[in-house]
């Protein structure tokens, strides 16, 4: 009876440990959460940290912004990919130097989800939440261009994807 109730129990107790969920969800708390206006422009808690500010910002530069393979690893580029864009959100809040790839964001800060920024990778997407508010370049609203926009639209992260945030945020 024991060891039916430990195989039935470990399982369960894997799945409960995993750092990573299975959907990205919207869910807005007042002063802690970026506020994301009608027009797509985000706007950062007041007493948010400074990199989380300009996160926003730098989000919103280039929010809107047409896809491009490739794009927002260099000086110039008027497109971005997923790994470009959070590259350079990231690289703009003093929070890495820089760019990387989908893959290698997933060895990207410390493991898990963070309190202000998560990075969310696998091996051929990455997207940033921050302060709650998606930032991706896909699963927007139907007929929505591809590019790098804010979103509240739920997410499934799906096999592969891993958690990780900037130390201390």
């Amino acid at each position: 009876m024991k060891r039916r109730f430990f195989l039935f129990l470990f399982p369960a107790l894997l799945v409960g440990c995993s750092s990573t969920p299975s959907h990205y969800v919207h869910e807005h708390e007042h002063g802690k959460s970026v506020l994301l206006r009608p027009d797509g422009i985000a706007v950062a808690p007041r007493r948010a940290p400074r990199e989380v500010h300009a996160a926003v910002a730098a989000a919103n530069r280039i929010s809107g912004s047409a896809y491009q393979w490739g794009g927002g690893r260099r000086a110039g580029d008027r497109g971005f990919d997923c790994s470009g864009a959070t590259s350079y959100v990231l690289r703009e809040a003093g929070l890495m130097n820089g760019s990387n790839t989908s893959t290698g964001f997933r060895k990207f800060g410390k493991a898990g989800q963070g309190k202000w920024i998560t990075v969310n990778a696998r091996k051929g997407h990455v997207f940033l939440v921050i302060g709650g508010v998606r930032f991706d370049t896909g699963w927007h609203k139907k007929g929505t261009p591809r590019g790098p926009r804010w979103t509240t639209k739920k997410r499934p992260l799906g096999q592969g994807y891993i958690s990780r945030h900037p130390p201390g945020l």
